[in-house]
């Protein structure tokens, strides 16, 4: 019993300071303004608390000066001259990106996906040869998000001009992901082209980007019309 209160007391004093780092309550005394500056602006990223800024930025003083303009230039570079693809709104370094300009790319197939991460995700699994339509988030109105928000128009479009025969649903299995799924689905239902979502070997409630390639690259290969997803 005693092993056990030890072991509780050490599992809450982890998880306080993890509490209080990742939300930024730390209070910290420092010796330079412009160290303070600089962890407070790489504190700002996601995921990153205060205790851990400034163990990266202590790294970043350690290192060869070249080595921190290299990594600032590489930040000023994506920022100012990264691109959109026109077609898919994948992040890409011209205006078409690599996979919308592949000629054996199959043009008719394409899947639906919230951002780049997946993209890259089923990318990895080798097992999808078709395009990507990247939507930029979810339906989530307790975070404000609508269907205006994202680029669910310009692939609705796409189904109007005939351009796509199956539409494949591969968002998170998430509340929001099933919501964005289903508005499309009733935006598109009259026109008469296939549309299936990814088998459910990816488990609810889990985002597309973690799950390893031979679990996401099945669970593309043995997709399953959307209708029948919905009706359980």
């Amino acid at each position: 019993m005693k092993d056990f209160n030890v072991i509780g007391y050490c599992f809450y004093g982890f998880f306080y300071v993890f509490l209080f780092d990742c939300c930024n309550f730390v209070v910290m005394d420092f010796s330079s303004k412009l160290l303070e500056n600089a962890v407070n602006e790489v504190s700002r990223l996601p995921g990153i608390g205060k205790r851990t800024a400034l163990r990266l930025v202590l790294h970043l003083l350690k290192q060869p000066k070249e080595h921190t303009k290299f990594l600032t230039e590489a930040l000023t570079q994506l920022r100012g001259e990264v691109k959109s693809c026109k077609k898919c709104h994948n992040i890409s370094d011209t205006e078409l990106c690599d996979i919308c300009s592949n000629m054996n790319r199959n043009a008719e197939v394409v899947c639906v996906v919230e951002d780049i991460r997946d993209v890259m995700a089923i990318e990895s699994t080798a097992q999808y040869r078709g395009l990507y339509h990247v939507l930029g988030g979810k339906i989530s109105p307790i975070e404000g998000v609508g269907p205006q928000n994202l680029h669910i128009e310009s692939l609705i479009e796409k189904v109007k001009q005939g351009e796509i025969k199956e539409l494949i649903f591969a968002l998170s299995s998430t509340m929001e992901g099933d919501t964005t799924n289903f508005y499309i689905y009733k935006q598109i239902e009259a026109y008469k082209i296939t549309t299936s979502t990814i088998a459910r070997g990816i488990s609810v409630g889990d985002e597309l980007e973690y799950a390893d390639e031979v679990t996401l690259g099945r669970s593309i290969l043995n997709r399953i019309p959307f209708i029948q997803s919905i009706r359980g």
